[in-house]
């Protein structure tokens, strides 16, 4: 199946996080908090102003970013657990 979001939303697969600590502690699964980095999997085409005009989006595809805790919807595409969010959602991109 393939989806494309509309307007301004974004599709993200979040980020594996460590299952250990620093100190080598390994953390279960069911204490572990959700991570709040993920990767653009797919983008609308942007938003419309007043006068029709579509202002594309900040991110692109193979972005790594940063959301809130509550950003976001879950949803199954494909067996992958994956997040909707709208773009503002988004509070940067990381950059190597």
């Amino acid at each position: 199946m393939k989806f494309r979001p509309l307007h301004d939303r974004v599709l993200v697969k979040r980020v594996d996080q460590e299952e250990k600590t620093a100190g080598g502690i390994i953390i279960p699964d069911t204490a572990q908090e959700k991570p709040m980095e993920g990767k653009v999997i797919a983008v609308g085409s942007g938003t419309k102003d007043d006068d029709g005009k579509v202002t594309p989006l900040d991110v692109k595809k193979g972005d790594r970013i940063l959301f809130g805790k509550w950003s976001g919807t879950e949803i199954k595409v494909d067996g992958d657990d994956l997040l909707i969010m709208k773009e503002s959602d988004i509070l940067g991109i990381i950059e190597k």
